[in-house]
């Protein structure tokens, strides 16, 4: 759990490595690319692809968080939309700049929403997850459309056929995965507390039946929300549209640099390049870059360069930019708190 102040010192070193990592990434990834045809691609591209691609990014995180609106509704949560807004913002910062992301972000913002009893943390925590979860939807749909457009419109050099099969079987395999959790959430929960009992011998603070028993709420508050229906279908209408706000600043970068890529194309690269977000770095950070302009090389095709140059753009619109005005939410949420 944070501490008072959001992040304790671990954390914050673990993040200052992960950015270390990534830009030495970066660099070494640049370096074979060659940095002097990477930067003469940069001077040369219209930022004001750049900034389209910004405000797409802005408007991708206020979709999505009336996502969130919708399913803490049904928990009676009475937060104001607006207000909301902002704590979504603050939730992606810490989403962007936690090693892992998703992990240890959600918790953080479901204490920072607890701090003030506007909600619990376990109500808080299942709300927030279950919008996650809806929110691989659009992930797969897309992923699956572009794979399909590939297939059927394209052509994948035999080169790169084991990358895209291998990113598209994990595509599919990581919302099945969680959704299977969730289905078969009795043999989860015995296979967890199974492996968490000699733990739990040995720490005194892995305690395996507080363990179940907030399984057991967690999964109770999901059940919850998935009754209402209407509020999953207009949650996944929403997460649909941010996905298309948030695959939209990929097309743009390639425009500021002048390279035209296909739409669905983009709806591909999109989501299966944010696959490296789970790499131990903050958000991503250096991974999604290389293997995301890897597979522009592949797949588009266009010059190593100026794939590592539409690649940092699109970095640039949708996390970096993104950083700078979520950081700004996560403070005052801290502060607030």
């Amino acid at each position: 759990m944070p501490d008072s102040s959001g992040f304790d010192r671990r954390t914050l070193a673990k993040i200052g490595v992960g950015f270390l990592a990534a830009v030495m990434l970066v660099y070494l990834a640049g370096w074979v690319v060659g940095w002097d045809r990477i930067l003469s691609t940069l001077a040369t591209a219209d930022y004001w692809w750049v900034a389209l691609g910004c405000l797409s990014s802005t408007a991708c995180l206020v979709v999505w968080a009336k996502a969130w609106d919708e399913v803490l509704d049904v928990l009676d949560v009475a937060i104001p939309y607006r207000a909301l807004i902002v704590t979504y913002f603050a939730a992606t910062f810490a989403d962007y700049v936690t090693p892992f992301g998703k992990v240890g972000g959600n918790p953080f913002i479901a204490y920072m929403l607890s701090q003030d009893e506007r909600i619990s943390y376990e109500e808080s925590l299942a709300g927030i997850v279950t919008a996650d979860l809806l929110n691989l939807v659009p992930f797969f749909v897309f992923s699956g459309v572009g794979l399909a457009a590939l297939a059927l419109f394209g052509s994948v050099p035999s080169a790169a056929k084991p990358l895209v099969g291998g990113l598209s079987v994990v595509a599919v395999a990581v919302p099945l995965s969680v959704y299977g959790t969730y289905q078969y959430r009795d043999a989860f929960e015995s296979v967890l507390t199974t492996v968490l009992s000699p733990v739990a011998s040995w720490v005194d603070r892995v305690d395996v039946d507080s363990i179940r028993q907030r399984l057991d709420e967690f999964y109770a508050r999901i059940d919850r929300i998935a009754s209402h229906r209407g509020v999953l279908v207009s949650t996944l209408l929403y997460s649909f549209v941010g996905w298309l706000f948030f695959a939209l600043p990929l097309y743009l970068a390639g425009q500021a640099v002048g390279v035209h890529i296909d739409p669905l194309l983009v709806l591909f690269l999109v989501p299966v390049s944010s696959l490296a977000g789970i790499a131990p770095t903050p958000g991503g950070v250096g991974g999604i870059v290389v293997v995301l302009a890897a597979l522009m090389v592949a797949l588009v095709p266009m010059k190593p360069s100026t794939a590592a140059a539409v690649a940092l753009l699109y970095r640039v619109a949708s996390y970096w930019f993104v950083i700078a005005i979520s950081g700004v939410a996560a403070f005052y949420e801290i502060y607030r708190a």
